[in-house]
């Protein structure tokens, strides 16, 4: 009786103890008198995210509550106590002024059990400033012009493909043609392989690699706790990446560098760069700090972040920007008529130059990232405790995360004009000048920005300037208007696809 009564006073203790703390790590915004909407114990302000709106809605959700409150507003990140920056003076202390303190993401890595969670996206510390060095220098404008040969050519298949297609029907459901494009160009110019998605819709290539996207070991209890406590899952040895798909690009990366080494063989593409970084045996950095050559483990997860960093992202700006040019058809028709004069200038030569001058395509390309921003934020996780200069009261402690609402910040009025209406004039080169560089960022901003940019920019411009050049595009009964989002992860993509009616010039 005596034990059976210790024990349940233990018990409950225990109990007491977990709901107190419960209650002060969820009343720590509320004590300092911050303002902050009160969170669910478990999604924290994602509460219903993924089921009634998306991820994205719940930060725009709290921005535009909060935006005038003050530097940040106090938010949970499912569990993590963290901040949602609303100002983007704090914005830009974060990436690129006082970066030093906020260089990390705080991602689960796990490279000696699961090498594909080594890509630079998700390696932090000493091993994300070593490997950035590494591949820096791979994607300078100089090799983009070495590649853009192979996603011209890519470009060309798309074209063709889109023709034949339009014997069957002049409707044509464009997203899922752009993630075709886009796999195609990530498996030749990453692992170096033609993997006729533009032909074959069902390759094998294309569905490991939306399965890579949508796939995690556990489910979602598995992505919450490699989430919310990274390093005990790396201390648990815990993997992300499910089997088949570590073995089908673990497969095709091995397949690559044996073939290549043994055969000699180049393609000018990004194998080649990594291969590169393997073999030399004195490498420095530009500091002069010497560091070791890629392991192979280390290349197969630089080519694998490729896909999972580029193959939504590209596709679907794709399709967002022939969904807008078909909805605005006097801008469709500039775009083409700019494409066709710099191609005429150039005795009908599709070169890296002739891109370089197409810059009103740019110009649509920079506002359909900001209308529809397919990242809707970024983040960092505090290195030490940071004093938001000006605001003594406003401290994002050591291990905090700060979110930075990208898609907010352009869809604000303050900044952009008429925020909610398609307009590449936004992105003139006056307007550019005159405004901060954090007011648009859908590449992210500072030393820890994306990479791949100039190749992302290349592989998008490329296929529409294509494109416009053979095709004419226009809405149809079925194209959604206005654009519903999916609920459904993290990236804005549409809800279903984008069906236009393509008519060839």
């Amino acid at each position: 009786m005596l034990v059976t009564t210790v024990l349940l006073t233990v018990l409950l203790a225990l109990f007491g103890y977990v709901i107190h703390s419960l209650r002060q790590h969820y009343s720590y915004w509320k004590n300092l008198n911050i303002a902050h909407d009160r969170p669910h114990w478990l999604m924290g302000n994602f509460d219903g995210s993924t089921i009634h709106k998306s991820v994205a809605q719940c930060v725009q959700d709290l921005y535009d509550k909060y935006r005038h409150t003050g530097p940040f507003v106090g938010m949970y990140w499912f569990t993590k106590i963290s901040v949602l920056v609303v100002e983007p003076s704090l914005m830009k202390h974060i990436l690129i002024k006082d970066f030093s303190k906020f260089t990390d993401r705080g991602m689960f890595n796990n490279p000696k059990d699961d090498p594909l969670t080594g890509t630079l996206f998700n390696l932090d510390g000493h091993k994300w400033r070593s490997m950035r060095n590494k591949l820096s220098p791979t994607f300078t404008s100089g090799k983009m012009k070495i590649m853009f040969p192979l996603v011209n050519q890519i470009g060309q298949e798309l074209v063709k493909v889109l023709d034949k297609s339009l014997d069957n029907s002049d409707i044509i459901e464009v997203w899922d043609l752009m993630a075709r494009f886009a796999s195609d160009v990530i498996g030749s110019c990453a692992f170096g392989i033609e993997t006729s998605s533009l032909k074959n819709p069902k390759s094998e290539f294309r569905i490991m690699g939306r399965r890579a996207l949508t796939e995690h070991r556990l489910g979602i209890l598995g992505v919450g706790f490699r989430l919310n406590f990274p390093e005990v899952a790396r201390k648990l040895h815990m993997k992300e990446t499910i089997p088949e798909v570590e073995d089908y690009f673990l497969g095709l990366a091995r397949e690559a560098v044996d073939y290549r080494e043994k055969n000699n063989i180049k393609r000018n593409d990004f194998m080649d760069m990594l291969l590169e970084l393997k073999n030399n045996k004195l490498m420095k950095s530009e500091s002069g700090e010497e560091f070791t050559n890629l392991s192979f483990g280390e290349i197969a997860a630089q080519a694998f972040v490729f896909l999972v960093a580029g193959f939504e992202t590209s596709s679907t700006t794709m399709a967002f920007i022939m969904y807008e040019l078909a909805r605005n058809e006097e801008i469709q028709a500039k775009a083409r008529a700019e494409v066709l004069e710099v191609l005429q200038k150039h005795n009908q030569e599709f070169t890296y130059e002739c891109m370089k001058e197409m810059m009103y395509l740019e110009q649509i390309l920079n506002e359909t990232l900001r209308l529809h921003s397919v990242i809707p934020f970024l983040h960092r996780q505090a290195l030490e405790d940071f004093v938001v200069p000006g605001h003594p009261n406003y401290v994002i402690k050591k291990g905090m995360y700060a979110i930075m609402p990208t898609s907010a910040i352009h869809h604000d009025e303050r900044y952009y004009p008429q925020p909610h209406t398609f307009n590449p004039d936004n992105f003139s080169h006056e307007k550019v000048a005159e405004r901060d560089s954090v007011l648009h960022m859908p590449f992210g901003d500072g030393p820890r920005n994306c990479i791949g940019l100039r190749f992302g920019k290349m592989q998008v411009i490329v296929g529409m300037a294509l494109l416009l050049k053979n095709f004419k595009f226009s809405i149809c009964d079925e194209t959604p208007i206005p654009m519903k989002y999916s609920i459904k992860g993290i990236l804005t993509c549409p809800e279903t696809g984008i069906p236009l009616k393509v008519v060839k010039i």
